[in-house]
């Protein structure tokens, strides 16, 4: 059976609708189990006495890149899920508390605060470089610093070359004159 370019075509696109209609009806339940009803938390302050934006619209999206949804179906950022996932109904709500927050005149470092102090430091893409986390920054440098310290030395010692061992008859339990058998020995492999 032959099925043409437009059969194959309508049947991608009915099939794409269906499990774009499962999804939907299914969005609130994941891995993760359901969303939680109080996954937003309104992150409101005052605005400044006499306002003026610090962000730019790109400033702002680029600030929601280091914020982290917290529908707890997915692992995107604000941004990100906002823009792709349509279904999401807590990526829109922070954006627009981001929104709010930009025209009251708050910057960048402020706003993650503000996010911070609603969320815990859960809600950030990446953990505060301060305290404890400085670990998880700087163990993966030291532990590849340190195979990397523990190779050179295993690859150093294998690769001597044997004329560079000490053939005592203390270190080889052997007369001298056997001693001197294994040298000449060597010195011919060379």
């Amino acid at each position: 059976m032959s099925i043409g370019r437009r059969e194959f075509l309508l049947s991608m696109v009915g099939g794409l609708a269906a499990t774009r209609v499962a999804a939907a009806q299914g969005s609130a339940n994941t891995m993760d189990g359901p969303m939680s009803p109080d996954a937003y938390h309104p992150v409101k302050l005052a605005a400044k006495p006499g306002a003026v934006p610090q962000l730019t619209d790109k400033q702002r999206d680029d600030l929601e890149h280091h914020l982290k949804c917290q529908c707890g179906t997915c692992e995107l950022d604000v941004y990100t899920c906002r823009t792709t996932d349509f279904t999401c109904p807590v990526s829109p709500s922070m954006h627009v508390d981001v929104m709010g927050l930009v025209a009251g005149g708050y910057g960048p470092q402020e706003i993650l605060a503000a996010f911070r102090h609603a969320y815990g430091e859960r809600v950030l893409m990446s953990p505060v470089k301060e305290g404890f986390n400085w670990v998880g920054y700087i163990a993966p440098f030291a532990a590849l610093g340190t195979g990397a310290l523990v190779l050179f030395t295993l690859i150093r010692h294998w690769s001597r070359p044997a004329s560079a061992l000490q053939l005592t008859e203390d270190t080889v339990h052997a007369s001298p004159e056997e001693l001197a058998r294994l040298r000449e020995a060597m010195r011919d492999d060379a």
